[in-house]
């Protein structure tokens, strides 16, 4: 599976801590992120990270491409909805065309780690039909 990573500024340590906790899990799939987030990600974890560019110089819109053409299977995007930024990536550009093609999206740690311990489990498996 392709799973895509985003985290606002004030949520890359979480990312970070999720990924290292998750690490088992996501080392058997295709990973992709925002430049910086997926730097941080490879520190720390030791996990292969695709990086596109960092989200405000077109990262954010790089994914959202990826999605349209149905290449990615779930997106994590750990945001902070008390303080963004103006440069940090567009929720809503990741939000509506998760939706438009059924893309299980996560925007906290809770739905992330219930994502993540879906696609342990084997219940994503209907995204490769779809693809």
């Amino acid at each position: 599976m392709t799973i895509g990573l985003i985290a606002h500024d004030a949520k890359k340590k979480l990312m970070q801590n999720f990924c290292i906790a998750y690490r088992g899990i996501l080392s058997k799939h295709t990973l992709y992120a925002t430049g910086t987030t997926g730097r941080l990600i490879e520190e720390v974890a030791n996990l292969n990270i695709h990086k596109y560019l960092a989200g405000h110089l077109g990262g954010t819109e790089q994914m959202v491409a990826q999605i349209e053409h149905n290449q990615m299977d779930l997106v994590i995007f750990l945001r902070d909805p008390h303080n963004p930024k103006s440069h940090e990536p567009n929720v809503n550009d990741v939000v509506r065309q998760c939706d438009i093609y059924n893309i299980p999206l996560a925007t906290n740690l809770a739905s992330a780690e219930l994502l993540i311990k879906a696609l342990d489990r084997g219940d994503m498996e209907w995204r490769e039909v779809v693809r």
